[in-house]
């Protein structure tokens, strides 16, 4: 049955805009809608929050994070997204809309996939995951779901709704986010996150590519968080015999359970990725695992056609790396040229037959022992002419063997069992490859050079580091300039109070000086915002005494513009900001309103009132009663008079006399 009829959303218009046509996917978050933009006429992606959650801010929250930050991704292998918007208890995601499937499809049809295969799936999943953790982003969500592989071939990484600033990633207390199977250990223990932790879930998404299964089980998500925190995740060749070595090493560098042995982050293991494809050869990339589903239809039909499969027709051999490419694109063509004469052309046309009738010259008996010579000498020829072909084409030749990635004493020892020779050795600092390892070949591995020829070989250093230098003091322009200059950078700068240095300097950094880091690192910086002066109070006192205060305390002052009434006297501080107690730093100013007087209130008539009727009526108003009784009105209880007419105005709070007899 088709649940889309059920969806109350299918075949409205959303936010006045997006016709929804049909529904994709349901998550525990939100739900993924097919839906046509009617005003640009394109069909795209609306992921739209479950309206139960629309109510809570945090959801709400990370909903519209995921919009912007992967709207600062312009990646091809990163779902784009357009739009973000509401429209009641509605709130959505408009993105690029990808027809194909996802991983978890590719995995749960085919079972284990060729080497092949996982690789050309995951090296553009670490380019998109390399371009948000460039940009200051962690994905935290990495799984074969997220994963979309479109009917065109394009691989795409998605749902970015658990992104979170690289520099912001510090400890998520309460639930930690993220899919069990897939979580490095540091997340389930600390609840910390940052790049490496996409590295994990990108070498458990390998070993489950490579082997159709998850490296950890269990009848429960507890076992299996368990199994992260305490067992590494197992090479892939115990579950497929005669996995390349080159595989289990990348798995195990990108599921080691301390983060620190890891790859930094996806542009380091995509550089490991790639090195430990150039060690592979053709028929270990091509292996079918055992686990791996037989085809049962055409691959033409197949909806994930675009992850190559074993070719049904007879292969047959090809020729040598060299002989298959020339330099200019046309040495292969020219090599299957010439094998094809040699093969195909024919001896020669037949002779005509002579005219009808014609007399035929003699023909002279052959001597046996000519014959034998004649063809003793033709063997002789062709084989000449081969050893020649075979030598100038091969026999003089020898393809540069792999050594990405192995020790200088390795690759020494492999160009040596191959007849070559070590030309020279060039040493450089590298952020992706292991120190003394070997980098770059000259001549690339599987180019085709002369016997005794020489190769020369680039050598890791290692990432280059640089010592943090002392900037302590110094204002901070000029430390973040000698930060640069030292090959560092200029990292979160936090203020903060200090008795001994400068407004604006330095008063440390983090690391401290003389730490050595790798050049590039972001150094933390904490400047000074001066002695901590406490604000006196100076409510109530004349200006010219409240700005003497002040100035003693080591303030400055400035004047509101504009007076207030208040009850304090004119030409008295009224009010103060910062207000009374508050610490701030020493220069910093201090605005003073000065007051008018109290405000003026206009006085009501009370002449002919009893005097408690002519007291709370006057108290009322905002002033204060007093009474003259004299001698007459010692009995008396009525108001004959008033000190401020009923009707004039007087200030509030001033006092009120009234005359009773």
């Amino acid at each position: 049955m088709d649940t889309t009829l059920q969806d109350p959303l299918v075949g409205q218009l959303l936010d006045s805009r997006y016709r929804i046509d049909g529904r994709i996917a349901v998550g525990g978050m939100a739900t993924v809608y097919r839906a046509v933009d009617t005003r640009l006429d394109r069909v795209l992606a609306l992921k739209v929050m479950h309206p139960t959650l629309a109510a809570d801010a945090s959801f709400v929250d990370r909903f519209i994070r995921e919009a912007k930050s992967v709207a600062r991704l312009s990646h091809p292998n990163v779902v784009g997204v357009f739009d973000q918007g509401t429209d009641g208890s509605y709130v959505y995601l408009a993105m690029e809309y990808i027809a194909g499937c996802t991983l978890r499809d590719v995995l749960r049809e085919r079972g284990a996939l060729q080497p092949r295969a996982a690789l050309d799936i995951l090296e553009p999943v670490l380019a998109a995951l390399g371009a948000a953790h460039r940009a200051g982003f962690v994905h935290r969500d990495m799984k074969p779901e997220n994963v979309l592989i479109g009917d065109d071939g394009r691989v795409k990484v998605a749902d970015f709704g658990l992104v979170r600033a690289v520099d912001t990633v510090t400890n998520t207390t309460g639930t930690v986010l993220g899919t069990v199977s897939y979580l490095a250990p540091e997340q389930i223990e600390h609840g910390t996150a940052d790049t490496r932790v996409d590295v994990y879930a990108c070498g458990v998404v390998l070993y489950e590519m490579l082997t159709g299964a998850k490296p950890h089980s269990g009848d429960s998500p507890a076992q299996v968080l368990y199994q992260h925190l305490n067992e590494d995740v197992p090479p892939p060749s115990a579950a497929v015999p005669g996995l390349a070595f080159a595989l289990d090493e990348l798995v195990a560098s990108a599921t080691a359970r301390h983060p620190d042995i890891r790859p930094y982050d996806a542009v380091a293991l995509l550089a490991r990725t790639r090195e430990a494809r150039a060690a592979l050869t053709e028929e270990q990339l091509d292996a079918v695992p055992p686990q791996a589903h037989p085809a049962d239809h055409d691959g033409s039909e197949d909806r994930t056609s675009v992850i190559p499969r074993a070719a049904r027709s007879v292969q047959l051999p090809l020729p040598a790396e060299g002989e298959r490419s020339g330099g200019d694109g046309t040495g292969g063509e020219d090599a299957l040229n010439r094998t094809s004469i040699l093969a195909t052309t024919p001896a020669g046309p037949p002779a005509p037959p002579g005219p009808t009738g014609a007399a035929r010259p003699a023909r002279r008996r052959f001597d046996p022992r000519r014959r034998t010579l004649v063809v003793i000498a033709g063997v002789l020829l062709v084989l000449g002419i081969g050893t020649g072909v075979w030598y100038i084409n091969s026999g003089q030749f020898t393809e540069v063997p792999p050594l990405l990635a192995k020790t200088e004493a390795q690759a020494k020892q492999r160009l040596d069992d191959a007849g070559l020779d070590v030309k020279d050795i060039k040493r450089t600092y590298s952020d992706t490859d292991k120190r003394g390892t070997v980098m770059r070949t000259d001549p690339a591995p599987g180019d085709r050079i002369r016997q005794n020829d020489g190769v020369t070989l680039t050598v890791s250093l290692g990432p280059e580091t640089v010592k943090v230098p002392d900037v302590k003091g110094i204002p901070l322009a000029k430390a973040k300039k000698e930060l640069k200059n030292s090959g560092l950078e200029p990292g979160m700068v936090t203020k903060s109070f200090d008795e001994s240095v400068d407004k604006g300097s330095v008063i440390s950094t983090d690391p401290r000086a003389g730490f050595t880091r790798k050049a590039g690192s972001a150094v933390a910086l904490v400047v000074s915002k001066g002695r901590p002066v406490e604000v006196p109070d100076v409510t109530g006192e004349s200006e010219d005494d409240a700005r003497a205060d002040l100035e003693d305390a080591g303030l400055k002052v400035e004047i509101a513009p504009s007076r207030v009434h208040s009850d304090e006297d004119k030409g008295d501080v009224a009010a103060q900001s910062p207000k009374a107690d508050k610490t701030i730093a020493e220069g910093e100013t201090v605005e003073l309103t000065i007051s008018k007087g109290p405000p003026m209130v206009e006085v009501p008539d009370v002449t002919g009132m009893s005097v408690a009727e002519a007291t709370q009526k006057l108290e009322s108003a905002g002033f204060e009663v007093d009474e003259d009784r004299g001698l007459l009105g010692i009995f008396g209880d009525t108001v004959k008079k008033q000190s401020v007419d009923g009707g004039d105005t007087a200030p509030k709070n001033s006092t009120i006399t009234i005359t009773i007899r």
